[in-house]
């Protein structure tokens, strides 16, 4: 069993920055953020491949930018030139290929004001 801890989510004005982190309690294979807003569906933000892969939803090129250790077991979303329309509850996936398994974190609610 994996376990993710997500960490850094809060509220912030229009134009601003946060980052969120994610610590998964063992290494594996990929590791991303998706978020849900109220009403919507469960939509790709970023992941990475262990190597350094990464892609991106097209709303967030270019403001956001995942990043995460060799060992892949901890990966970042640094968040700048935050819109309201960013607030969702970001949530952390992490696929383990050894068991074929996918995981999520618990959520952090990211809240962006006007």
């Amino acid at each position: 069993q994996v376990q993710l801890v997500e960490s850094g989510g809060g509220l912030v004005q229009a134009g601003g920055s946060l980052r969120l982190s994610c610590i998964a309690s063992r290494s594996m294979h990929s590791m991303g953020w998706y978020r849900q807003a109220p009403g919507k569906q469960r939509e790709l933000v970023a992941g990475m491949i262990g190597g350094g892969r990464a892609t991106y939803a097209d709303s967030v090129k270019g403001r956001f930018t995942i990043s995460g250790d060799n060992a892949m077991n901890t990966v970042y979303l640094q968040m700048n030139s935050l819109k309201p329309e960013d607030t969702a509850v970001y949530l952390c996936n992490a696929y383990s290929l050894p068991d074929a398994r996918e995981y999520w974190g618990q959520g952090t609610q990211v809240t962006v004001s006007t």
